[in-house]
C-alpha cells in the first residue's frame, strides 16, 4: 500500500499523551484501566513464585546492580532500582502468558506499559492518577501501532509485537507520568524506535525469550522518557518516517489507523482480559470444548479426532507445525499448543495454570495427537477484530460443532469483575496470603491515591 507522505502521526499522538488527564480521560475507560492492573498484579505475583525464568531474569538483575533502589516488584521481597523493577514487574507480568490481550493489534498491551508507568511514578513519587493517565497513555499507543502495522503482516515477518510495539506504550506511559511535554514524549518515541525489538523464534524450541523481550521493552521505553526528559533528542516521525517503525516493520501498514478516532475511541477498551494461561488464539476452542463436554457430558476415550479451525495468524501461534505441537514438551510450548489446550480442557474441564502439571498427564497425551489444527475461511473473515475459532469434534458416530466468535473475557464478552478479582487471587493468594487482597482493593482505587507507594507498598507482606 502506498503511503501518504504527508500524514504526520507520531507528534499529534504526543501531544495527546502529554495532555491526557484523568479529568479527561471517560470514567468506564479509568475505571477499566483499574481492573487491567488488578488482572497484570496477580500474574506477576505468581510468576515471581513459579515462572520458569524467574531466578534467572532476577540473578541478571542484581548482577548488573538494577537491584540498588526503592522501586518494588510485585511478590519480591527485595526493592530495586526503577530499570529493574520495570523489567522484572514486565517480564513476570508476560511469563504466565495470563495477561490482557487486544485482539485488533494481537498483542498484550498490559505486560510492557503498566510497570513502566509504576516505575517511573516511584521516580517521582507520583500520585495514582497520574500513574493512571500514563497507563491509558501507554495502551493507546501501543494498540494504535499495531493496528496501523497491521499485525498479521507483523506477525508473518517474525515480530513479536507485544514487545516492538510495547516499547513505544512504555515510553508514552512513561513519559506522561513523568510530565514530559509534547516534544519530549516525541523524543522517547524516538529513542524508543532504537530499541524496538522482539522475535517470535522462541515459538520453535520454547525459550525463555518471550517473556524477558516485553520486559526489555518495558525498561527500554521507560529509559527513553528518562533521557527524553534530560532534554536528549529522539528521531522526529518515529512511526511514519522514511525509516521509522511502520515502514520497517511490515511491508503495507495504514498509517493513518495510529490517529483515527484518537482521544475519541479508546483502544484500551478493546482490550481483553485472559480467563485461561494459554495463547488467546487456543481460547476460542478451550470454551468451546468446555461447552460441548458440559452439554453432551463428553469423555475423553469416546473422542475420535477434533479438528480446530483458524485464521492464518492463530494456525502460525498454536497449531503449526503439527508435529510440535502435538507433542509439547515444556510449558512454552504447551501454552502455544491448542492440542495441549483443547486436550487438558477436554480431559479435566478446565484450563488454569496449575494445569500445566498435567503436561506428562497420560489422558492428555493420548488426546493430543486427536487434535488437528486447520485454516478456516469463516473464521479469516473474523481476524483480526477476533480471535475467533471453530472446533469439530466426532465422537459417539456423531460429529459436533461449536463456533466461537468472542471468546470469554473479550470485550464483548467481559469478565466481571468478581470473575477478575477471583483469577487474581487464585495466583497472588498463595503467595502473599491476606495482603492479596489488600493490593487488589488498593489497585482498585489507583486513580484515588495520593502516591503510587500507597500502592506498591502492598507489593510483598512486610
Amino acid at each position: 500500500m502506498q503511503q501518504d507522505a504527508s500524514i504526520k502521526i507520531t507528534a499529534p499522538l504526543a501531544a495527546f499523551c502529554a495532555d491526557l488527564s484523568v479529568e479527561r480521560i471517560p470514567f468506564q475507560v479509568v475505571a477499566r484501566a483499574r481492573l487491567l492492573v488488578v488482572d497484570l498484579l496477580g500474574a506477576i505475583v505468581r510468576a515471581r513464585a513459579e515462572a520458569a525464568a524467574a531466578s534467572t531474569l532476577i540473578a541478571m538483575v542484581k548482577t548488573l546492580g538494577w537491584s540498588n533502589g526503592h522501586s518494588r516488584v510485585f511478590g519480591d521481597e527485595v526493592c530495586h532500582g526503577p530499570a529493574g523493577a520495570a523489567f522484572l514487574n514486565a517480564s513476570l507480568g508476560h511469563a504466565l502468558d495470563f495477561d490482557d490481550t487486544h485482539a485488533p493489534g494481537t498483542l498484550h498491551p498490559g505486560a510492557a506499559v503498566i510497570p513502566a508507568a509504576i516505575a517511573a511514578g516511584e521516580l517521582i513519587d507520583a500520585s495514582g492518577a497520574e500513574v493512571v493517565a500514563g497507563i491509558v497513555a501507554g495502551y493507546e499507543v501501543t494498540c494504535r501501532a499495531a493496528i496501523a502495522l497491521p499485525a498479521g503482516a507483523h506477525y508473518s515477518r517474525g515480530f513479536h509485537p507485544t514487545a516492538t510495539c510495547g516499547v513505544f506504550g512504555a515510553a508514552a506511559a512513561a513519559g506522561r507520568v513523568l510530565r514530559l511535554s509534547a516534544s519530549q514524549i516525541e523524543s522517547a518515541l524516538g529513542i524508543a524506535l532504537s530499541q524496538s525489538a522482539g522475535s517470535l523464534q522462541f515459538l520453535s524450541d520454547g525459550a525463555w525469550t518471550k517473556p524477558f523481550q516485553v520486559g526489555w521493552a518495558s525498561m527500554a521505553g521507560l529509559s527513553a522518557a528518562v533521557l527524553a526528559r534530560q532534554d536528549f533528542r529522539g528521531a522526529s516521525e518515529a512511526l511514519e518516517g522514511r525509516h521509522g517503525f511502520l515502514r520497517a516493520y511490515a511491508p503495507a501498514p495504514v498509517p493513518e489507523r495510529v490517529v483515527q478516532n484518537l482521544g475519541e475511541i479508546y483502544e484500551l477498551m478493546s482490550t481483553g482480559v485472559k480467563p485461561y494461561p494459554s495463547c488467546r488464539y487456543g481460547h476460542a476452542g478451550i470454551d468451546a470444548v468446555l461447552a460441548l463436554r458440559a452439554e453432551f457430558e463428553l469423555k475423553p476415550d469416546e473422542v475420535e479426532k477434533i479438528t480446530y479451525g483458524l485464521s492464518n495468524a492463530g494456525l502460525l501461534l498454536v497449531g503449526e507445525p503439527p508435529e510440535t505441537k502435538q507433542n509439547p514438551t515444556n510449558i512454552v510450548g504447551a501454552q502455544f499448543s491448542a492440542p495441549f489446550v483443547l486436550a487438558t480442557a477436554l480431559a479435566t474441564g478446565k484450563m488454569d495454570w496449575d494445569s500445566y502439571q498435567g503436561l506428562n498427564d497420560p489422558v492428555i497425551r493420548s488426546l493430543m495427537p486427536r487434535v488437528e489444527s486447520v485454516h478456516d475461511a469463516e473464521i479469516e473473515a473474523e481476524f483480526p477484530k477476533n480471535m475467533a475459532g471453530k472446533i469439530t469434534l466426532f465422537a459417539r458416530g456423531r460429529k459436533f460443532v461449536r463456533k466461537v466468535i468472542v471468546p470469554l473475557g473479550e470485550p464483548g464478552n467481559f469478565m466481571s469483575e468478581a470473575a477478575i478479582l477471583a483469577k487474581y487471587e487464585s495466583l497472588a493468594v498463595p503467595r502473599l496470603g491476606a495482603g492479596a487482597r489488600v493490593l487488589a482493593s488498593t489497585a482498585l482505587r489507583l486513580d484515588q491515591l495520593g502516591r503510587i507507594s500507597d500502592l506498591t507498598r502492598y507489593a510483598f507482606p512486610i
